[in-house]
């Protein structure tokens, strides 16, 4: 995974459009995989996009 680029929550929320505290629920109830499970959390970008592809198919 070291050749993964990671997000913070703050980055995450910026490029969903949403607020930080809507990525921990994500992360919390699993919709959303954050890397280490610890703070800070940090996301593997491409699985960031992914759930932003999917949720634009559901809108």
């Amino acid at each position: 995974m070291s050749d993964q680029q990671l997000m913070t929550i703050e980055e995450v929320a910026k490029y969903l459009e949403i607020k930080t505290v809507t990525v921990k629920r994500y992360a919390r109830e699993g919709l959303l995989d954050s890397s280490g499970g610890s703070e800070p959390m940090l996301f593997e970008k491409n699985k960031v996009e992914r759930f932003k592809d999917i949720q634009s198919r559901l809108r």
